[in-house]
Order: structure tokens, then sequence, then C-alpha cells
């Protein structure tokens, strides 16, 4: 699987999603900082990893991958997200995020999922 570009189409996935929801923050990936394109790739690794071992992958698991990949890297909660003062409006236990927050976790592991099985698919074909 090509995770740089399994790795794009989330990113502009959720680019489009936080669009439609007031969001315009979101820059192109060409365009976004490599802090940000890298947590996308982290998370399709995790996905992944548990997708290999035959595993679901529940989008409260996506986050909590997320979250912890975060406070790792320093950040916390903060109104707004700023990446100079690492501080992001999501930084919550999945359970506390508005249902509009959590749809994001839906959508990046619904299109890693399904680029996984494609890619098994094709190997079962071959």
């Amino acid at each position: 699987m090509d995770t740089e570009q399994v790795a794009r189409i989330c990113h502009e996935t959720n680019r489009t999603y936080c669009f439609s929801i007031g969001d315009m923050s979101q820059l192109p990936w060409e365009q976004a900082p490599e802090w940000q394109r890298a947590s996308t790739r982290v998370g399709i690794k995790f996905h992944l990893s548990r997708l290999q071992l035959g595993q679901e992958v529940p989008p409260s698991a996506s986050h909590e991958s997320w979250l912890q990949q975060k406070a790792d890297e320093g950040w916390k909660y903060g109104p707004v997200k700023d990446a100079d003062k690492k501080e992001h409006p999501c930084f919550l236990p999945y359970h506390n995020l508005p249902l509009e927050q959590r749809m994001k976790d839906y959508l990046f592991g619904a299109i890693v999922a399904a680029f996984y099985a494609a890619e098994a698919k094709t190997k079962v074909v071959r």
C-alpha cells in the first residue's frame, strides 16, 4: 500500500469535511505543516497494524492513538488549534468530543480500511 497516497487522501478528506462544518483552517496536503502530515502517517500505520492482525479499529481507538501521540509530543487541550503552543480543541477523550469531531475518526478509519481491503483483494487475484 502506498502510505503517502493514503495519507494524502485521508488528509484531503478531513480538510473537505472540516470545510463542510465551517472549519477553514486546514491547508491542502502540499502546504500542510510536516507535523500534521507526519501525524496522518502515524495514524495510518496504527490502523494498518491492527488490520493486519485481523482486528477492527473502532473510531475511538483511532482517536485515542492520536491523543497519545499528541500527548507524547507535548500537546494539550486548548480552545483553538495552535501549533506553536501545542494546543488542540480535540485533545479530549473520545466520548467528550462533539459528534462532528468524532466523524473525522470514522472517515479516517474507513479510508484506511478500504485501501487495505483493496490491496488484500489484489493480492488474492494475482
